[in-house]
């Protein structure tokens, strides 16, 4: 269930792990007023780390982006799922191996930052094989990977989201070709990113801090990426998770807060209580009764969905069965 929190999130935890794409910006676009609420927590003392699972961008491409928004970052303050598989790939290999990469820009110059050799070429002799998204990846290139993957290479994946978000819509991310390779291969890799803790891990090697929070959108990654890693995660409502994600959300995908936007690190946080047959908080009540939840009263929209989230859980873990929220409306 969620937790109470007596003051700011931004006084309590000294460091946001903060995914990008649905929490700070959408597509080109900055989250509405992300930088202000980034400033404020930084202002309160609070290190911004940006963490993302996309390994086809190098952390200063990505610094620039949040900088053109109005967010200043350097590139030390991006981490990526390329600089985690590198890592993953060190603690086994020795400097100077090559590795071929299935992949893009982003993973090799994270290989070659921790003094790898990333290659694309049978030929370079490789003894490892990594993979990441590349809108630009070859057929060829893919090939031979799978091939070194099948005889028994050792594989790291960057991630494996199924789905990128594109302007037209969610497109084919990395886990559709993990799962092209795996199945070609017969076995599967060693993940570094979310929601696997190598990502978090390194993002806290790099930035430090000795309190993190994980700032995410998504349940499968972000949220449930911290419970792997024994870490507190704040949900923001601003990307893909809505009503029907919320409230079928088993226990490893259950954030600690929820807020609608980046406000929530600058406020306390209350928990609902417990009262007779439902969960009540700031004027909301909700009730989980015969396979549906009704949320009744009047509040701030946040307290809305807490005590939403509350109920449909507890229903959850008392069934075995999600509610029906087809009669509800979040208040705006």
């Amino acid at each position: 269930m969620l937790k109470e929190c007596s003051r700011a999130l931004s006084q309590e935890y000294d460091l946001a792990l903060l995914d990008l794409d649905g929490v700070v910006y959408i597509g080109p676009d900055a989250v509405d007023g992300a930088a202000e609420r980034l400033a404020a927590a930084s202002a309160a003392g609070m290190h911004l780390a940006y963490v993302t699972n996309n390994a086809s961008r190098p952390p200063e491409k990505v610094a620039r982006h949040l900088t053109s928004l109005g967010i200043p970052a350097e590139e030390q303050d991006v981490v990526t799922s390329a600089q985690a598989a590198a890592r993953l790939l060190l603690q086994t290999l020795e400097p100077g191996s090559p590795v071929f990469v299935i992949g893009g820009q982003g993973l090799f110059e994270a290989l070659d930052e921790l003094g790898l050799r990333g290659v694309q070429s049978l030929d370079d002799g490789p003894v490892a094989v990594v993979s990441g998204y590349n809108p630009d990846l070859r057929w060829r290139t893919l090939t031979d990977g799978a091939i070194l993957v099948r005889r028994g290479l050792p594989w790291v994946a960057s991630n494996t989201d199924f789905t990128v978000p594109t302007p037209a819509g969610p497109g084919i991310g990395n886990g559709v070709l993990v799962d092209v390779v795996a199945r070609f291969a017969g076995r599967e890799p060693v993940v570094a990113g979310k929601p696997r803790p190598p990502l978090f891990e390194e993002t806290q090697r790099r930035v430090g801090g000795s309190r993190p929070l994980v700032v995410g959108d998504r349940l499968d990654t972000d949220i449930e990426g911290a419970h792997n890693t024994g870490l507190d995660s704040l949900l923001v409502l601003t990307g893909v998770t809505g009503v029907t994600e919320l409230v079928a959300a088993t226990p490893v995908q259950r954030p600690s807060y929820i807020s609608l936007g980046l406000e929530g690190l600058e406020r306390p946080h209350h928990a609902p209580e417990e009262a007779d047959d439902g969960f009540e908080l700031g004027g909301w009540r909700a009730v989980a009764q015969h396979g549906a939840v009704k949320v009744e009263g009047d509040g701030a929209p946040a307290d809305w969905w807490r005590v939403l989230a509350s109920a449909a859980w507890a229903h959850l873990d008392a069934t075995g069965r999600s509610v029906d929220v087809s009669a509800l409306a979040p208040p705006r």
